[in-house]
């Protein structure tokens, strides 16, 4: 995607996964991800990021880990949602408009780097509207056997083309081109 070649980095749809395909265990639970990933298992792909666009509900599971040593410097942070909450977040812009303006928004704030998508709901929308262009997956050697899944019920078939893999000690990171 580029809009008329002034926004050059690419969206990116960001996740890890069980190898049972879930991104969140049950109530949402995320700290297994933190037995295998630190913001230095991939420093490749926090370079290439200059922005994240998130979900509300990744936002608050990500509030309530705060504690834990899970800093991820993907840039300028945005969380889209109805229902801003009352006290502002100064790391965070909150934004309350449809999703190809919440994405056009991010991805200038991304400064030609790549724009990350958070959140199994945000995802699945950008997917469904045709705003993503790659899809990353950090596989994590585990089955959690129920939470949330990669992606949800309805999604509908999204062609992908597989352009990468590697491992990085027990994590395996599939890289994949959505196919337009």
């Amino acid at each position: 995607m580029s809009d008329a070649g002034t926004v050059t980095g690419k969206v990116v749809v960001n996740r890890v996964m069980s190898l049972d395909g879930f991104i969140a265990g049950p109530g949402h639970a995320m700290d297994w991800i933190f037995e295998y990933m630190t913001a230095d298992t991939v420093p490749e792909v926090m370079a290439a990021t200059g922005a994240m666009l998130i979900g509300r509900g990744t936002y608050e599971v990500g509030k309530r880990m705060a504690d834990q040593d899970t800093s991820y410097d993907g840039g300028a942070q945005f969380v889209l949602t109805h229902n801003p909450p009352a006290e502002p977040d100064p790391a965070v812009t909150f934004l309350t408009c449809g999703l190809e303006e919440a994405v056009a928004t991010a991805r200038s704030a991304a400064g030609g780097k790549n724009l990350e998508i958070l959140g199994a709901d945000v995802a699945a929308q950008c997917l469904q509207r045709g705003l993503v262009d790659e899809i990353l997956v950090y596989v994590l050697p585990l089955l959690l056997g129920d939470g949330v899944r990669f992606s949800p019920p309805g999604l509908g078939r999204i062609d992908l083309e597989p352009f990468s893999n590697t491992q990085s000690g027990a994590v395996t990171m599939l890289r994949f081109r959505v196919r337009k």
